[in-house]
């Protein structure tokens, strides 16, 4: 039976693997640091990401790409969104034209404003009907914990979206397919800078008024772009937008709305950083996002005062003043 490799052993990609494997899909999960993978082959635990997670006996787990990726039908890229390019450049030569890339990450690549889709067809050097998306409200923890939730998996293929979704269908796992790609992707990875303003407003003190104003005009913010990019508009009141959108924000297990809260707390960038530990996309993402914004006149207030905040040394109140101040006008 053809296996599935994962390529990534964070949190999120050990509960995808974790997926598949539950699905009936043997998992290759690479790992870069070794101590990992004995982990993971021994004990059938991450302890860096998911310590009192078991996995199932078919996930196994190899440092070589080569060998997760002979032979797989499913190659899942689960590494930070900034990296994407420069490791997917060097597995490259490894992948064959009848495997189907599995993107999940949620991020805008810096420099070039592409979409993780987009990066992955120029680095590998596929048609774009070859990648599948899969995003929604899907904290890594809550995941592998079985508890249930949704899922979007987005491809221009629909016999190529079927066979995903019929790969990683469980009892606590539910995906939907949706053609819309633009949309999917966009939602993912603005919802991080969201997130990032969600957690500052939590940090500051502030109460429900203000993180539900954040959330609905984040999400306006978000369809802006999109609509401009050819998303269906449909696709962000979905799992791949409001739903993502919502998990991110209102949980502590999210890593944005945690940095977002240190933030909002007074601690500097590298401060936050320091307390969060792992990569919160929407920190560099930001940047990215508004950028493209930029380059298509859509305007994006609270991502550019998320941005300001990161990278400009604004004081998150000040940020707050700043969008309270802006001109009125009708929704």
């Amino acid at each position: 039976m053809s296996h599935a490799a994962v390529l990534a052993a964070g949190s999120w990609g050990t509960s995808f693997a974790k997926i598949l494997a539950d699905a009936g899909t043997p998992v290759r999960l690479w790992a870069r640091r070794p101590e990992v993978v004995d982990a993971i082959n021994t004990d059938h635990t991450n302890p860096s990401y998911l310590p009192d997670v078991l996995l199932p006996s078919n996930v196994t787990a190899t440092d070589d790409p080569a060998e997760a990726l002979d032979g797989a039908r499913f190659v899942v890229l689960a590494v930070p969104s900034q990296t994407l390019r420069e490791n997917l450049g060097g597995w490259a030569k490894w992948l064959r034209e009848d495997m189907t890339l599995i993107s999940l990450m949620k991020g805008i690549e810096l420099g070039t404003t592409r979409r993780m889709s987009q990066v992955i067809c120029e680095a590998a050097q596929v048609p774009t009907d070859r990648v599948a998306v899969v995003t929604g409200p899907n904290l890594a923890l809550e995941v592998a914990r079985e508890e249930p939730t949704g899922a979007v998996v987005a491809c221009e293929d629909q016999e190529r979206a079927l066979a995903v979704q019929s790969a990683i269908t469980t009892p606590y796992f539910r995906p939907y397919t949706n053609p819309d790609m633009i949309g999917c992707e966009l939602g993912g990875a603005v919802k991080n800078a969201i997130g990032l303003a969600y957690g500052m407003a939590t940090g500051m003190g502030f109460g429900d008024n203000t993180k539900a104003t954040l959330i609905t005009r984040g999400l306006a913010e978000t369809s802006r772009l999109g609509i401009e990019l050819g998303a269906d508009p449909l696709t962000f009141s979905g799992l791949a937008g409001l739903g993502d959108l919502v998990a991110t924000c209102v949980s502590p297990l999210s890593r944005n709305r945690t940095f977002g809260e240190q933030l909002g707390r007074g601690k500097s960038l590298a401060e936050a950083q320091e307390v969060t530990k792992q990569t919160a996309e929407g920190v560099k993402s930001c940047r990215s996002i508004r950028e493209l914004a930029n380059q298509h006149g859509v305007e994006m207030p609270v991502t550019e005062q998320v941005e300001k905040v990161c990278y400009e040394g604004m004081p998150p109140r000040q940020a707050v003043a700043n969008l309270m101040s802006r001109d009125t006008k009708s929704e």
